[in-house]
């Protein structure tokens, strides 16, 4: 039941989506223009890249796509299931998550593209952590499902179904996450370029340290 579930679910959503939102802002004023929580705009661009620019240019677009699918991989390898539960090893996910940043600042500090990857992967890690809740599809790194979703439960309502009250809140809470995570990197990365990644990589640590305390005082 949605009611059940505990309070940490809408405040770590707004965490995560603002930690999306400001690697996003990042990516997008320092990664030649390019998103790196999500890849619809990365993958058109490899279509327009073969007819218009190099074909290293074009890979290096592939491999930050690659990046992101590892980065799910390593979440969906540790937690076998999509389903928000207490318990899970959330709060090393985490870990890895701000570990992944860290390698990437010191990447792009240095201008190496494979800094970009490592960011990538940090969001698809992110991004596959939690994937269902009551039924919907939960994207934090992202927020077009998210509207998505919102308008399915709209239509639902004036047909006259119930409508979700606290699955509305969360919805509300991911999209005001990104906006503010976005506002907030792109003020950081005007002042400390890509060192404002120490940011979202401190936060993931702070996330590891506040689950994994919470775990401990809700276990058994």
């Amino acid at each position: 039941m949605v009611s059940r579930l505990p309070k940490w679910v809408e405040y770590g959503a707004f965490i995560l989506a603002l930690v999306a939102g400001f690697v996003n802002a990042v990516g997008l004023l320092g990664f030649q223009h390019q998103s790196i929580s999500h890849l619809s705009g990365i993958t058109t661009l490899i279509g327009t890249s073969l007819t218009s620019t190099s074909l290293l240019h074009t890979a290096h677009l592939a491999f930050i796509i690659v990046a992101f699918v590892l980065g799910a991989a390593i979440s969906g390898f540790f937690l076998r299931s999509g389903a928000l539960k207490m318990g899970r090893n959330y709060s090393g996910l985490l870990a890895v998550e701000g570990l992944l940043l860290l390698i990437a600042i010191g990447l792009l500090n240095y201008d190496s593209s494979p800094g970009h990857y490592f960011a990538s992967a940090a969001c698809g890690l992110q991004n596959a952590m939690v994937t269902t809740y009551s039924g919907a599809v939960i994207r934090t790194t992202h927020v077009t499902g998210i509207f998505t979703d919102i308008g399915i439960m709209i239509g639902a309502k004036l047909r006259g179904e119930p409508f979700d009250s606290r699955k509305a809140l969360l919805f509300a809470l991911i999209v005001a996450g990104f906006i503010a995570g976005g506002t907030f990197g792109a003020v950081m990365f005007n002042h400390y370029t890509f060192n404002a990644l120490y940011v979202p990589a401190a936060i993931c640590g702070l996330l590891a340290l506040s689950y994994l305390w919470y775990r401990q005082g809700h276990s058994g």
